[in-house]
């Protein structure tokens, strides 16, 4: 664990890098990548370390607080180990070493620094050691990572200090600045999401951990409502999901990795329960209302391996997809630490097929890589499903991934900006994803995939593009509208199940009537003639009907058709 340990050379073998290059890996492909980041954790931590004895604290001076970790972690080290690379760490370790840069914001700086005191005091419970240490309590609470919260009453609001003692599993927790009686706890520890009964008086508040049971033991992975550097970013404070919630929360979990793990789980869109670290919840802390049946956020970070954000939704399927979605932007993220992928100038203004915005090209790596896994998530719904419109369904995401991804991934390749490494990588996905287009999709699904796509493309362009000639000099870089603003992507998931009765022009449009659509997108543009999720569907019924050069022209730059923005 301690930063004085000598690290051998990172050497990935080329087998294991292959694995990850087509969208999958094996479990030791995984290992490997979880040891880059054991190893980087640790650097971050001893670049920290060696900036804190310049910040001004009330606290006890951290060379305290790391000689607590290192005695709990030569006594035990496994839970030690788990702790200090959980996702939350990493997420702490980047943020307070930007705040040291000058480059975030938060609250004083002593405050976020010293959760390095909260770090060590959770690592001497989990190991049996004891210790004394001074601790950052906001409005009387002291977060313990890994384990829950602890809350003194009576303690005064905003920040203050306390000290914590750990001796033979009980923690005492008393306040650093005003008299207010002692809170003691016995052995705090996570519990199951549910099976957990909140206390009439919660001065604990455990953290719930998602257990699911698998032939190599039980998996408990945290459902982290807590935990301040949850967030992946800036700090942020508790957001306790009722019993409800989690009780919810555990049903949907079990359902969706008992899809993702029903085959092996090496190939792209497959799923290790075990390898996702932390779920966060994301706005909502009940059943009601009602959730969507798709996920309307996730999100995860490079410096938090295995954590996901997640806006919980109704369906075990789609949760299944964002399992799979998240956990392929932690192992590119990973992959990234080791190597130098691309050359990236980090100005957006490439195509990303499942975005509204330009991106740059580390974004596009990303999301193709990601989507990867998603087209082999879907790919894998298609071979399993048995009914006929669950073979539609799952076919035509399959379809409309694979396309979109090699998409992308011919834009990176062509980009010039890769590295020998980052054309092996990409290279690599291009090969997965030319298989896949070569496999069968039922015709229909096929059909309303590659609509789904070009309307897409379509209104991308109108919205983000300025209708200019091509520059001759840089003839694939459009130059962008200075008046563009964040749009519905309404038509990826509207576009997934074909309507029963077509009443709009899209249902037409999905429904393979192109002409019906174009009339009634027709009779829409006569009011507003420019209006971009419209216009998009006009052009693209249009270029149905009548596939010729004139209107191939014209979904390549549909922003023609629109005039300049007035001044």
């Amino acid at each position: 664990m301690t930063s004085e340990q000598p690290m051998p050379p990172l050497r990935m073998p080329r087998h294991l890098f292959e694995e990850l290059a087509v969208g999958g890996g094996s479990s030791e492909a995984l290992a490997f990548l979880a040891r880059g980041e054991r190893v980087r954790r640790l650097l971050l931590l001893r670049t920290l370390l060696a900036r804190l004895d310049a910040v001004p604290t009330p606290l006890d001076p951290p060379v305290e607080a790391w000689r607590t970790l290192k005695s709990a972690a030569a006594r035990d080290p496994g839970p030690v180990e788990r702790l200090l690379l959980a996702p939350q760490t990493g997420g702490w370790l980047a943020h307070v070493l930007r705040r040291l840069h000058g480059t975030a914001p938060g609250p004083k700086l002593w405050a976020e620094t010293g959760h390095l005191n909260a770090l060590a005091v959770s690592a001497a419970l989990r190991a049996g050691t004891e210790a004394d240490l001074t601790v950052p309590l906001a409005d009387g609470a002291l977060n313990l990572p890994g384990l829950g919260m602890a809350r003194l009453p009576g303690a005064p609001p905003g920040l203050s200090v306390g000290r914590a003692r750990v001796t033979g599993g009980e923690l005492t927790l008393v306040s650093e600045v005003t008299e207010v009686p002692a809170l003691v706890l016995r052995d705090p520890a996570p519990v199951p999401a549910a099976e957990y009964v909140p206390d009439p008086a919660p001065h604990w508040l455990p953290l719930r951990t998602l257990t699911l049971a698998g032939p190599s033991g039980t998996v408990a992975v945290p459902l982290d409502d807590l935990d301040p550097y949850r967030d992946l970013d800036d700090p942020i404070a508790p957001a306790r999901l009722d019993a409800e919630e989690a009780s919810e929360w555990q049903r949907l979990f079990d359902e969706a990795l008992g899809i993702v793990t029903a085959r092996s789980t090496c190939g792209p869109g497959r799923l290790d329960p075990a390898e996702i670290r932390a779920v966060v919840p994301w706005g909502r802390t009940s059943v009601l209302p009602a959730a969507p049946p798709t996920v309307r956020l996730s999100a995860s970070s490079g410096d938090s391996y295995g954590g996901m954000v997640i806006a919980r939704p109704a369906d075990p399927i789609a949760l299944a997809e964002t399992f799979v979605h998240e956990f392929q932007h932690s192992k590119l993220g990973a992959l990234l630490h080791l190597f130098r992928l691309l050359d990236d100038d980090r100005e957006e203004r490439y195509y990303a097929p499942w975005r509204g915005d330009p991106r740059h090209l580390t974004g596009l790596l990303h999301g193709a890589y990601a989507f990867t896994g998603v087209a082999g998530f879907w790919r894998d719904r298609m071979a399993e499903a048995r009914r006929p419109e669950t073979v539609e369904v799952a076919g035509y995401h399959f379809a409309l991934r694979r396309t979109q991804s090699r998409l992308a991934v011919r834009t990176l390749l062509a980009s010039g900006r890769l590295t020998v490494q980052g054309r092996g990588f990409v290279a690599g996905l291009a090969r997965t994803l030319d298989g896949w287009l070569r496999e069968t999709v039922p015709v229909s699904a096929l059909a309303r995939a590659r609509m789904a796509a070009a309307l897409h493309r379509t209104e991308w362009r109108l919205r983000n593009v300025l209708p200019v000639p091509v520059s001759q000099a840089a003839p694939d870089t459009p130059v962008f509208r200075t008046d563009r603003v964040s749009w519905p992507d309404t038509r990826t998931y509207a576009f997934a199940v074909p309507p029963d009765v077509p009443r709009t022009a899209d249902e037409y449009l999905s429904a393979g009537d192109p002409a019906a659509a174009l009339t009634r997108y027709a009779d829409v543009l006569t009011a507003d003639p420019t209006e971009p999720h419209t216009l998009a569907g006009w052009i693209v019924a249009r270029a149905a009907l009548d596939p010729g050069r004139t209107t191939r022209r014209m979904l390549a730059r549909p922003e023609l058709l629109q005039p300049l923005p007035s001044r």
